[in-house]
């Protein structure tokens, strides 16, 4: 071997040395999707005749708690100041809850952890750990099932509280708005709930969208579902529950001045034509105009032909009529304003609305001139409408055309005689080949009227208040997009959905949505058939379970 080729050998062996002592960082394998796994209990799980301080579970590895407060359910309900749980912070092997507190006698016990543990380094959770303890002899065994589902919207929020009451010589309706349940589950992060370790015996369910999370139903703030009749165990195990929320019990607020010719009558809860009463003294030429705010829980009262510093009214309020009395401070100062009600373009089959800050009592149609795209007049006519805030100015509206409304003086008046400058608006309309349309057959079994209703992003852009010849239903010049059919059974006829009381047992009235979202698009022409009986593409097996205890659907309302 020549003195060349053996140097060049050396070095091609010391070039593939260095390569091989290289560093390189590890790949790290797959990512790790297995959940801890519980490896003992202390004391073991279902233990009976318990009388520990607590109790402690071990994993195969190292564990952290995530939101434990909220996925920690305890049944039945211990307050979050008779127990601890640890670690507080960082990682261990073991989880340990500490009762502070003693528990009932000859009672199981479930604590449910849900998705609250979970592994350290990839936070894998453990999903519905559960330790069981009896302070008796036995471990309760039965069991109730089901699924919530919201009354009236299409998807049902989680976390649903549902609640056990035991039915005894005590119990009465309204224990649920003073008194924890004896049982407690939740949906979780699910709209699914199963009660377990059950005694057996009679109770009352309801579930409760808890916003306070302390097991009491507070009317203004919470939804609730219940059932009917009484639980019985071990007869009854498969219950679903539709939530609604009641109308919140009315009740006035005080009045108050905001100029002198304007005074809020401020409320809570849901206005329903309740009455009231101004009772100042007043010369004769005092009238008056009430008026819904839309922003706002109140009435406007809105008044003229007298000068007044205060102002007296007779309400009735928890049941007795009293006498409040607004006080004028710091009048605000207010002229008439008129706006464009809509903004963009106009739909075909609308027409433009005006809105206005004060009530509009007076209008003259002469004074309002609108032309098209090539200047030439069109026939135009005013209407005030309700709650004295809009007018709707009606002309003939056609595809792929500009309009310029102007109102001149005097076109419109409000309840003080004021009128406006020459105002000008000015819009336009789409081609038709720009719209799409739903035809829509509806085939619903139902003694009932029912009400048809197109919703688009959460929006309702079409309604039928009652059934039509046929079942044929005609959504024409839609705007392309996204849209979700809405059928309510309407038991009472008024036109209305009406929501559910617990206390009157009245159920809400039965709410259908299409099964699927219909995905209009511009120049289409979409046909569909809403069965109200086959509303599905596969029924989920877990709904046809036999033997479910649901919610009626059609109520008798007083």
């Amino acid at each position: 071997m020549t003195r060349r080729a053996l140097l060049f050998l050396s070095a091609l062996l010391l070039l593939l040395l260095v390569q091989c002592a290289k560093r390189a960082s590890p790949t790290g394998g797959p990512r790790d999707s297995i959940p801890p796994r519980l490896i003992n209990a202390s004391p073991k799980l279902n233990t009976t005749f318990f009388d520990k301080e607590g109790f402690t579970l071990t994993f195969d590895e190292y564990v952290s708690l995530k939101d434990v407060s909220k996925q920690l359910i305890v049944s039945p309900p211990l307050n979050s100041t008779q127990y601890k749980v640890y670690p507080t912070t960082g990682a261990s092997k073991k989880i340990s809850l500490e009762l502070k507190d003693s528990l009932m006698e000859n009672t199981t016990y479930t604590f449910n952890f849900g998705e609250a543990i979970v592994d350290f380094n990839e936070s894998n959770p453990t999903p519905f750990l559960t330790y069981t303890l009896s302070t008796g002899a036995t471990i309760d065994s039965l069991y109730i099932k089901g699924r919530v589902k919201d009354a009236f919207e299409k998807d049902t929020e989680t976390f649903i509280s549902l609640q056990l009451y035991p039915v005894d010589s005590i119990y009465k309706d309204s224990t649920i708005y003073t008194n924890k349940p004896l049982y407690v589950t939740s949906t979780l992060d699910t709209t699914v709930y199963r009660f377990q370790n059950l005694r057996a015996g009679k109770y009352n369910l309801i579930a409760l969208q808890d916003q306070a999370g302390n097991y009491l139903f507070d009317q203004s703030v919470d939804k609730i579902g219940y059932v009917d009749q009484l639980i019985e165990l071990p007869q009854d195990s498969i219950i679903d529950l539709r939530i609604f929320k009641e109308r919140t019990n009315f009740a006035w607020d005080a009045p108050y001045f905001i100029n002198d010719h304007h005074v809020v009558l401020a409320y809570y809860g849901d206005y329903l034509d309740e009455s009231f009463e101004m009772i100042s003294e007043v010369p004769e030429s005092f009238e008056s105009l009430v008026t819904k705010n839309r922003e706002k829980d109140s009435l406007d009262y809105w008044f003229r032909g007298a000068a007044l510093d205060s102002i007296k009214f007779k309400l009735e309020i928890q049941d007795t009529l009293r006498t409040k009395t607004a006080f004028l401070k710091e009048p605000i100062k207010d002229s008439l304003v008129i706006t464009q009600f809509k903004k963009g373009s106009l739909r075909l089959k609308e027409k433009f609305e005006l809105a206005s800050n004060l009530p509009i009592t007076g209008i003259n149609s002469d004074r309002v001139l609108v032309t098209n795209v090539d200047t030439l007049p069109v026939a135009a006519s005013l209407e005030i409408l309700e709650n004295y805030d809009r007018v709707k100015v009606d002309f003939e509206v056609l595809p792929s055309d500009r309009y310029e409304i102007t109102l001149l003086p005097n076109a419109l008046e409000d309840f003080w005689g004021q009128t406006h400058d020459t105002l000008v608006f000015k819009t336009s309309t789409k081609k038709i080949e720009d719209y799409g349309n739903i035809f829509l057959r509806v085939q619903h079994d139902s003694p009932h009227p029912y009400i048809l209703e197109l919703i688009k992003s959460d929006k309702v852009v079409r309604r039928y208040d009652r059934p039509i010849a046929g079942n044929n239903y005609r959504f024409e010049l839609l705007d392309a997009g996204k849209y979700t059919v809405r059928l309510i059974e309407d038991v009472n006829a008024n036109r209305q959905w009406d929501t559910g009381n617990y206390l009157q047992k009245i159920q809400p009235e039965k709410v259908i949505y299409y099964w699927k979202e219909i995905d209009l698009r511009a120049n289409w022409d979409m046909n569909e058939t809403f069965n109200t009986s086959q509303n599905y593409l596969d029924l989920p097996e877990s709904a046809t379970v036999s033997g479910v205890l649901a919610v009626p659907d059609n109520p008798t309302q007083p």
